[in-house]
């Protein structure tokens, strides 16, 4: 039983462990009483079933949540105005001429600029970290006497001591992976690996996450060693305590004014938050201002196509399967189809799976045209019945995994009887095999 629930958690953090959690994920408890309510509910109606747990159906019952949950966050962040998705129109969103000198990101109240407002940024130089090289060592070899050593490592407001021992037989290519590990796992603003060089030789190298220099500093870090004569020629065979490369700050050029900063992200007038991504080409500066207002809502759209379209992915790669009683994609299928007609006047077409690809110069097009706010009712009709699907989906999404009838529901609706476990198969396969 322990590896059903271990298979289900593994699968669920390497896929969507590393996503971030949006504001909507969190609730009140109304809320929450709600939710446990339409369960209740949902429950009275539900037959009694059983399902033949396997990797692939928990795999397939957690995309479908987390796929739904997606959607669900998406139609929440587009239906907060009564303009729905048109509410875009009204939002600064910024650009950039070219990314990969310059990203920005507008942070400011968006009514204290106009959108015609904006700058240029001309970068000459990327803020760098500091970093130290040792000396490349036989990997094989021993050239280290086995004892006990230590080094201070001293940054500008933190002095750091560390000790490791070497043991008799410890090749020098162990001792550098040790001495890595033992920097990394300090989570002191400093990571260290071991490079490897010709001939089998390695060597440490330590790099500072942080980049460019304060007025006062003069490096990020210095290593020293013990005052003892058997640190000091540890050292002196590590060579970890010459810098290889200098922290820089980073210099630009701002609407023509020269600038530096100690880091690659920083602020402008508290209103855009700028990262620098590469140095410009000679004399090409990049433009930062906003995008047009019918981009912002083709982009809003796109978003959300992209999200209805992740689902059919998912309901077609298990369709035909064990796990799969094909009612999902016939759900989610049944929806763009019955908007195809009004989503293809707007450069939307339908795929027999339901899928939707855009044209975006003609969805464009629609959006700025006399009939605007009739294709986007059409847009936004199509986004609340994605979202209510998707709200049902989520609730039980083992309604879409092949199971076996036990018992039908409840014959007698008089009596209040409730089972108030159906639903939450989806939780229980993280507990519990079914079957």
């Amino acid at each position: 039983m322990a590896s059903w629930i271990s298979s289900a958690y593994d699968y669920y953090l390497s896929t969507y462990g590393s996503q971030q959690t949006s504001r909507y994920d969190s609730h009140r408890k109304e809320d929450l009483r709600n939710t446990v309510n339409r369960i209740k509910i949902l429950n009275k109606e539900s037959p009694l079933y059983k399902i033949r747990i396997s990797k692939d159906v928990q795999k397939f019952a957690i995309d479908i949540k987390e796929s739904t949950r997606n959607i669900k966050n998406i139609v929440a962040a587009f239906s907060e105005t009564e303009d729905g998705i048109g509410a875009a129109f009204y939002k600064k969103i910024a650009s950039s001429s070219d990314e990969d000198v310059a990203t920005a990101e507008y942070i400011g109240d968006h009514s204290s600029f106009t959108t015609s407002e904006g700058f240029e940024i001309e970068v000459h130089q990327l803020a760098t970290p500091q970093t130290n090289i040792g000396n490349f060592l036989k990997k094989e070899a021993h050239d280290f006497l086995p004892g006990s050593y230590s080094f201070d490592l001293n940054m500008n407001t933190h002095s750091y001591e560390f000790q490791y021992n070497i043991n008799v037989g410890d090749t020098n290519e162990e001792i550098l992976r040790k001495i890595a590990r033992l920097v990394n796992n300090s989570h002191i603003g400093l990571k260290a690996d071991v490079l490897n060089g010709t001939q089998n030789m390695a060597a440490l190298r330590l790099e500072s996450r942080q980049t460019g220099l304060g007025p006062r500093e003069n490096a990020i870090f210095q290593i020293i060693p013990e005052n003892t004569p058997d640190s000091r020629e540890a050292m002196h065979i590590l060579g970890i305590d010459a810098v290889a490369a200098e922290a820089e700050n980073a210099s630009f050029l701002l609407n023509g004014t020269k600038h530096s900063s100690a880091d690659n992200t920083f602020t402008i007038n508290n209103s855009f938050s700028v990262t620098l991504n590469g140095v410009s080409k000679k004399n090409k500066p990049v433009q930062i201002g906003f995008k047009p207002g019918a981009e912002v809502v083709a982009d809003d759209i796109q978003t959300l196509v992209d999200s209805f379209n992740s689902i059919i992915q998912i309901a077609e790669k298990h369709s035909g399967t064990k796990q799969s009683n094909e009612k999902l994609l016939k759900d989610m299928g049944n929806i763009s189809k019955t908007f195809s007609s009004d989503l293809s006047s707007l450069g939307m077409s339908v795929s027999d799976n339901g899928a939707i690809t855009i044209d975006r110069t003609k969805l464009s097009k629609s959006i700025v045209s006399k009939q605007a706010d009739k294709n986007l009712s059409v847009i936004n009709r199509f986004k609340d019945v994605i979202g209510q699907k998707a709200d049902e989906a989520s609730l039980d999404p083992m309604n879409y995994v092949c199971k076996v009838l036990v018992t039908y529901k409840n014959p007698d609706p008089s009596k209040n009887l409730i089972c108030p476990y159906i639903t939450s198969v989806y939780a229980g396969m993280m507990v519990d095999r079914i079957c």
